[in-house]
C-alpha cells in the first residue's frame, strides 16, 4: 500500500511542478534567483514527463515508473546542488532533498520488481 501511495504522491506532486514551472511568475523569478532562466522550460518539461510516466509506469509498465522515478531523482540532485550553490537555507533545500529521496526510493522499489 506504500509504494501505490508514494508514486501517486510523486506522480500527482511533479505533474503540478512542471505545470507550475512552465506558467507562473514566481517559477519564473526562482530560475532567475538561480542564475538558470535558460533551463526553465526543459525543467518543466523534464518534471511533467517524470511525474506522467511515473504514474503510467505504475498502472501499465513498471520499467516506465523505473526509468522516470530515477530522473525525477536525479534532477532533484541536481536541485540540491543548486540550493547549496546559492547558499540556500537547509530549510530551503529540504524539498528538493526529500522528493530525490523518495524518487530514488521509487526508482529502488520499481527496479526490483
Amino acid at each position: 500500500m506504500l509504494l501505490p501511495a508514494l508514486t501517486l504522491f510523486s506522480g500527482v506532486s511533479f505533474l503540478g511542478f512542471g505545470t507550475a514551472c512552465l506558467r507562473s511568475q514566481p517559477m519564473r523569478r526562482e530560475f532567475a534567483r538561480y542564475g538558470l532562466e535558460r533551463f526553465r522550460v526543459l525543467t518543466g518539461l523534464l518534471q511533467l514527463a517524470g511525474g506522467a510516466g511515473l504514474l503510467v509506469g505504475w498502472w501499465a509498465w513498471p520499467p516506465l515508473a523505473c526509468a522516470a522515478a530515477t530522473g525525477l531523482a536525479s534532477l532533484m540532485l541536481l536541485g540540491v546542488f543548486t540550493r547549496l550553490r546559492i547558499r540556500d537555507s537547509l530549510l530551503q533545500t529540504a524539498p528538493a532533498t526529500l522528493y530525490m529521496a523518495l524518487n530514488a526510493y521509487l526508482a529502488v522499489r520499481f527496479g526490483v520488481g
